[in-house]
């Protein structure tokens, strides 16, 4: 063991207190130490799905979230807005017979004004 990188006033009975209530006695430099979370109330030593949340970071997700599904949901309306106001694609065969037409309109009537 390396000398002289160990802390001088370690402290064999620090107690730990969790925001969930549980206490337990461990080694630390401290005499009491208060934490937020410990494996009586973490979601993974409990197998609960539970957010633990101390910042909002959840909600702020969430409301993240939301306003993405908002706004899918208007760009898809927008979506079928634009589909219905577009205008049928024509193939090129359909153009020229259109065309064709026209002209042979053109051509007739020409014919009959003389």
């Amino acid at each position: 063991m390396k000398q002289g990188i160990h802390p001088s006033n370690w402290q064999h009975d620090c107690v730990v207190t969790c925001s969930c209530g549980n206490t337990f006695v461990t080694g630390g430099s401290k005499k009491t130490m208060q934490v937020d979370i410990c494996n009586a109330c973490h979601p993974f030593f409990t197998g609960e799905m539970r957010f633990v949340d101390r910042q909002g970071r959840v909600d702020k997700f969430q409301k993240k979230m939301q306003m993405a599904a908002q706004a899918a949901a208007v760009n898809a309306s927008k979506a079928k807005k634009a589909v219905k106001e577009k205008v049928e694609n024509k193939s090129y065969k359909q153009i020229l017979i259109e065309q064709q037409n026209e002209l042979k309109a053109k051509q007739a009537e020409t014919v009959t004004k003389n």
